[in-house]
């Protein structure tokens, strides 16, 4: 860890982050950070608040003479995406996150740097810890698992929260300004195959899809980046039409809301077609990175003979089966908001496909800004496995956030951005599942904003934050505080 982190202006927000960093917290697994936010919040003599889903809830009373404002919310999440590259030795539930200054950036060595939403939890932080902040009534809102089903806000229970307007801190591009977020549905495929002894005269190969950028698979899914799944579905089902390849494993992707940006498969092929197979996966690569060498470049493709040959491998009927539809599985941007221009609207990621020891699974993530059409392409893609014969399940399915273009906080925020920065915020949706929507559904009385510095490929290894966004995104915080309506 860089400690010159800590050297960053704004130090309060840095010096936050920093502590975050330190602490293990994927999602499922915050534990460890639910005490430090306790701990935190008491520490400061704040009455603080550990509701039954594992949320936090610290309150501030107003400054001196700010008594009369409406109450904010400042809310954020306080888990984080646990991916890292594959030649990264790191352990999500124990060890810190390796964060560094490059350049303009902060970003993490080899793994996710937790910006997502550490950032927004930093900055609730530093408010709580003010001694000098003009501001109203403040109660910062930590949900848990945002990353993988939005538990903590859909468990938050009404009445415990008295603001006004939440101020949600989870965005990642400086000088916009959210007002609706697309709601989510997952799709989960699960199948039972015999495993068969492995045929004779079979020589085995260890394939890896890799170098891809992945991300977010809302916010980057009209990128054009490759699938790692899709690809690698598309070299194994022609290899095992063409050559006779049986597979033993695969692996590829590990989170349903992050782009796969790796697939890994253990087959077999007929020793006699060994040649003709190497001759075809060369052919494959150059057509493959061809069609991405715009969007995602680095794209490899390896195959290596190996020595350890599998004993097992799937029933041919399954693997076809399995073949075929993550073929037609849908996959990438399904339609373009009509309302709001240059926004999705509709979309899918195949994010995980796994076979092993008899056991196939499938997760896929779908989104769409208008909840009819969430659950119409959640239903297509689980048909598309029932017709595969596979056992197939929608859940989880949560809220869109709809947009309030008349919003008194936006309006308000709209004014405050122009005369602190010279120029009028961007006003947009957001092709991702923020938890305004649920939060929103519970209190239905909230001005909702979402807003937040500028960070680049979260949920990727990649991910990094500008370090000259994270002073404005403070400066314009701190505005709005001051600035906060009168009740």
């Amino acid at each position: 860890m860089s400690k010159e982190i800590l050297n960053l202006e704004p130090k309060a927000l840095w010096k936050n982050f920093y502590s975050l960093t330190q602490i293990p917290r994927p999602s499922k697994k915050e534990t460890q950070v639910i005490e430090f936010m306790k701990k935190f919040g008491e520490d400061l003599g704040l009455e603080t608040i550990v509701d039954e889903a594992g949320n936090v809830i610290i309150r501030k009373p107003a400054a001196e003479g700010m008594e009369d404002r409406k109450g904010i919310i400042l809310q954020g999440h306080l888990d984080m995406v646990p991916q890292k590259n594959a030649d990264t030795v790191h352990d999500f539930e124990k060890d810190p996150i390796d964060a560094y200054v490059d350049g303009e950036w902060v970003t993490a060595k080899g793994t996710t740097l937790g910006a997502d939403n550490g950032m927004g939890v930093a900055a609730s932080m530093a408010v709580l810890e003010s001694t000098d902040l003009q501001h109203g009534p403040i109660e910062a809102l930590f949900t848990i698992d945002e990353e993988t089903g939005m538990t903590g806000a859909e468990h938050l229970k009404a009445g415990l929260l008295n603001g006004d307007i939440l101020l949600n801190l989870d965005s990642e591009d400086e000088g916009e300004l959210y007002i609706g977020c697309a709601g989510g549905v997952d799709t989960t495929a699960l199948m039972d195959y015999t495993e068969e002894e492995a045929p004779d005269n079979m020589t085995p190969f260890n394939i890896s899809v890799k170098g891809l950028k992945g991300g977010h698979s809302g916010l980057d899914i009209n990128l054009g980046r490759g699938n790692a799944n899709k690809i690698m579905n598309a070299l194994l089902m022609t290899a095992a039409e063409k050559y006779g390849l049986r597979l033993s494993e695969l692996q590829g992707g590990s989170l349903r809301n992050a782009i796969p940006r790796e697939s890994f498969a253990t087959v077999l092929v007929p020793s006699d077609k060994v040649e003709e197979f190497k001759k075809f996966v060369e052919e494959f690569t150059v057509i493959a990175k061809d069609e991405f060498k715009d969007t995602d470049a680095g794209l490899e493709i390896v195959v290596e003979e190996s020595s350890n040959a599998p004993s097992k491998v799937m029933d041919a009927d399954s693997q076809a089966k399995l073949f075929k539809a993550v073929a037609e599985a849908p996959n990438g941007v399904i339609a373009m908001s009509e309302s709001v221009e240059g926004v999705v609207e509709t979309s899918t990621n195949l994010a995980i496909v796994e076979v092993k020891d008899g056991k196939v699974s499938v997760a896929s993530l779908q989104r769409s800004l208008v909840d009819s059409d969430r659950d119409k392409i959640g239903e297509q893609m689980k048909k598309v496995f029932l017709d595969n014969g596979f056992k197939a399940t929608n859940e989880g399915a949560y809220p869109g956030w709809k947009p309030n273009p008349d919003s008194v906080i936006l309006k308000e925020m709209k004014d405050i951005y122009n005369n602190k920065f010279g120029k009028v915020p961007e006003v947009k949706v957001i092709h991702a599942g923020l938890e305004c929507g649920l939060l929103g559904s519970t209190y239905t009385n909230w001005d909702m904003i979402s807003f937040g510095p500028t960070i680049r490929s979260p949920h990727s290894p990649d991910e990094k934050v500008n370090i000259a966004t994270v002073q404005k995104f403070w400066d314009f915080l701190v505005e709005t505080l001051k600035h906060a309506p009168e009740k």
